[in-house]
């Protein structure tokens, strides 16, 4: 049984025209269910037969395939010895001027709910009446027209017939797929140690309808460990769909690699990589307006042909081949590539589309529980990402700007700006040192936000050019996102104002996003989130939306731990008033490493002061070796130079200044000799500030570990990373050097993975120029 809500089947079979991305009420939703409400009590106060939300379904045969089509009747009532199915629409027009071809997917919506109830009691007749209500003035109009009971089942008769080519496709697709999925053997001639037990782990969370959270060092081959176990259960109809969850680019390339090592072994699957609207957009701006861009209009009416021919010839759906076919059709690329989406047996994209809640995609996630899996790729990235994701801010001089531009041309919105502006002067009036920290929710700021944004969507609706691109739609759209994030607000976030001369910011801080997370995985039915730097899993669990039934996971590192020389230089401090009489130590050591071995090596450093100072020091001291330095702001082809400085087996030593934390501190692979060696200094705490003091008194005060989790963990993360750079592979041979005296301190060894158990502290040059000859000539 093939379950088919009518709204699916209704849009699925008849959208055409133009792509319009105009502006959007907030409150649209909450209207229109307000709205039904309030017609629906007026219409059983007037007619005693009137039924509200009445729900219907109906077995339906097509040829081999067997639907149940279902949905729920806005109301059903009898009038004049008549049966009528009412469907209310809300709407903005004055519905004085609506025809009965004012949109035909509402009374097809309808029509549908009237063979329904017809088949459930046999009638021959039944009347099928639209209510459309403007939700300004609240001005009411019925469409009416009696349809006999023959009539509407042909009508659904044909709705079903174009649906059924794409659930045909679907179904056979989806045999084809797991047919091969029962063919399909774990792509590598062995598994890795720590390999099959990721894999068991995973399959069985998926079987379990669990969560884990797996801490699986670099080596393990997580990627292809948690996606061939999860293909093995979606071949077994335990999972319909799976999202890989990525914060990089250089993440996904690996899930598309892992495919295409599988697809070579007989695997017929189908994937895409979403990519931004913004960086995908055919467009110099990204206007959705038919107006405006090509692509947008008449796009529905040729996006089915597209979908089709894409499905037809090709199973990965790559960038490249989304922009080919949007190209082709002259669809828009990434309305394209969400239709895809629906088809796709895997989806590889960034957190936001499944965890953002301005941004995560509604059209999978909106309908309650599903059969999902969510695949975490280094999850250690979700904290502060989610953090992100689930606060917001708002500028006085934002607000200002608009103030300045549209003096006089609204009273309302004079007034509107005027109290919002001394309210920020308020709050600004309140700060100490230039902060204030609040932890109620600032709620009389947020109901002028509110009044703001009603009145911008007033002005929008009657002076169309504001709906184009522009600073007044920006700040309309920024003050929606700060009021979306109102909504969540609780005694996990704060209010976080920063001031000083020039403007004042109000953030809303989630200080903790367990629970939005948490809620976020509950739209799945099972999630797997790993990383090679999940220490300490407790930590990771608590803030990424465990619970005490979730299970945690650490497994050590398939690498030959001889291959690896951990040396702590605890004798030098880097802390930040020491910095400068460090600069010296930190030169001679960089020396003392990379003279006993010729190769590369990256240095990292806790800020980009403190790198440019030692950097300088240091080419004035050994001007004999080469080195280099990160730049901020790296441009994509500049960061591809400075890693192609990176040769195998060099003739000479090269040395790169890089920034603990920064793009090349995470997520790169130098494999083999391209790089040797990483050197470390500091512990890489945050910086010292305001907002991670805010952590640190939340979870003070939630367990006492407050300054753990606001910066010892996330520093030793950051850390973790950098030293992860240099064992990519089972050949790689390599020496990771810490220089800070906390290393010595016992808080931070327990924090040391499990195939660090040598670590060699040195006081003096001496030991270190011993334990590197023993370490290279073993």
């Amino acid at each position: 049984m093939i379950r088919l809500p009518v709204r699916q089947l209704v849009e699925r079979v008849m959208r055409s025209g133009d792509i319009d991305g105009g502006y959007v009420s907030r409150d649209r939703m909450l209207e229109g269910a307000i709205a039904h409400r309030y017609l629906q009590k007026k219409n059983k106060e007037i007619n005693d037969s009137y039924r509200s939300e009445v729900a219907l379904s109906v077995e339906y045969e097509h040829e081999d395939l067997i639907y149940s089509i279902e949905g729920r009747a806005d109301g059903i009532f009898i009038k004049e010895g008549i049966c009528f199915v009412d469907e209310i629409k809300t709407t903005r027009i004055n519905v004085k001027t609506l025809t009965e071809n004012h949109d035909l997917t509402h009374w097809a919506q309808a029509k549908c709910y009237g063979y329904i109830f017809c088949a459930q009691n046999k009638m021959a007749e039944i009347g099928i009446q639209l209510t459309y209500h403007n939700i300004e003035d609240k001005e009411t109009r019925t469409l009416a027209e009696i349809f006999g009971a023959e009539e509407l089942e042909n009508f659904v008769k044909v709705l079903v017939e174009r649906y059924s080519k794409w659930e045909r496709l679907s179904l056979d697709w989806k045999e084809m797929r797991n047919q091969s999925i029962k063919g399909l053997k774990f792509p590598f001639d062995s598994y890795r140690r720590g390999q099959r037990a990721l894999a068991v782990a995973a399959y069985r969370t998926i079987e379990g309808n669990a969560k884990i959270y797996v801490q699986a060092p670099t080596g393990i081959g997580k990627t292809i460990s948690t996606l061939f176990p999860s293909i093995k259960a979606m071949g077994e109809e335990k999972t319909g769909k799976l999202f890989y969850l990525t914060a990089k680019t250089i993440t996904r390339q690996v899930a598309e690699e892992a495919f295409e090592k599988m697809r070579s072994q007989g695997l017929k699957i189908k994937t895409i990589t979403l990519t931004a609207k913004e960086k995908i957009c055919f467009m110099e701006k990204t206007i959705c307006k038919p107006n405006y861009c090509r692509y947008a209009k008449g796009h529905y009416d040729r996006v089915d042909d597209c979908v089709l021919e894409a499905l037809r010839e090709w199973d990965e759906f790559s960038r490249n081949v989304v922009e080919k076919c949007a190209q082709k059709h002259m669809v828009c690329p990434f309305e394209l590539s969400l239709d895809l989406s629906l088809m796709s047996d895997c989806i590889i994209c960034d957190y936001n589309y499944v965890f953002d809640p301005r941004a995560y995609l509604r059209r999978f996630f909106s309908g309650g529980e599903s059969d999902y899996v969510f695949l975490v790729d280094e999850a250690h990235n979700l904290v502060d990402r989610s953090r992100e994701m689930f606060s917001a801010s708002i500028s006085k001089t934002e607000l200002y700007g608009i103030k300045k531009e549209f003096k006089g041309q609204n009273s309302l919105l004079d007034k509107i700006l005027k109290n919002i502006n001394k309210s920020f002067l308020d709050f600004s009036k309140k700060c100490e040192n230039g902060n204030l920290i609040q932890w109620d929710r600032p709620d009389d700021f947020l109901k002028l936000m509110e009044n703001y944004a009603a009145i911008c969507e007033q002005m929008l609706k009657e002076r169309n050019s504001l709906s184009e691109e522009g600073e007044f739609l920006k700040v309309y759209f920024s003050v929606l996102g700060f009021l979306s994030v109102g909504d969540l607000y609780d005694e996990r976030y704060v209010t976080f104002v920063q001031t000083d001369r020039r403007d004042v910011v109000i953030k809303l801080f989630c200080i903790n996003p367990n629970r939005l997370l948490s809620e976020a995985f509950d739209r799945g039915k099972s999630s797997v989130l790993f990383s090679a730097t999940f220490t300490p899993l407790g930590y990771f669990k608590d803030l990424l939306g465990g619970d005490e039934e979730d299970k945690v996971m650490s497994l050590e590192s398939p690498f030959d731990e001889d291959n690896l020389c951990i040396i702590a230089a605890d004798k030098v401090s880097t802390k930040y008033h020491r910095r400068q009489e460090s600069i010296g130590d930190i030169c001679d050591i960089i020396e003392k490493v990379v003279s006993k071995k010729t190769g590369n090596y990256m240095v990292y450093f806790p800020s980009y002061k403190y790198m440019a100072d030692v950097y300088k020091e240091f080419r004035s001291r050994y001007p004999e070796l080469k080195s280099l330095s990160q730049e901020s702001s790296m441009s994509e082809a500049e960061r591809e130079i400075f890693l192609d400085c990176f040769k195998d087996n060099p003739k000479e030593s090269l040395v790169a200044f890089c920034v603990l934390g920064g793009i090349f501190s995470e997520g790169i692979d130098l494999i083999g000799s391209r790089l040797i060696g990483a050197i470390i200094i500091s512990v890489g705490l945050p910086q010292l500030n305001v907002q991670q003091d805010i952590i640190k008194d939340h979870f003070n005060k939630k367990n006492n570990k407050g300054y753990d989790y606001a910066y010892i963990y996330p520093g030793m993360n950051k850390v973790l990373q950098a030293a992860g750079r240099v064992i990519r592979c089972e050949k790689d041979k390599g020496v990771v050097m810490l220089v800070d005296e906390r290393y010595g301190h016992r808080n931070y060894k327990g924090l040391f993975p499990s195939h660090w158990r040598s670590v060699n502290y040195v006081g003096n040059y001496s030991e270190v120029d011993r334990v590197l000859d023993e370490f290279w000539n073993k």
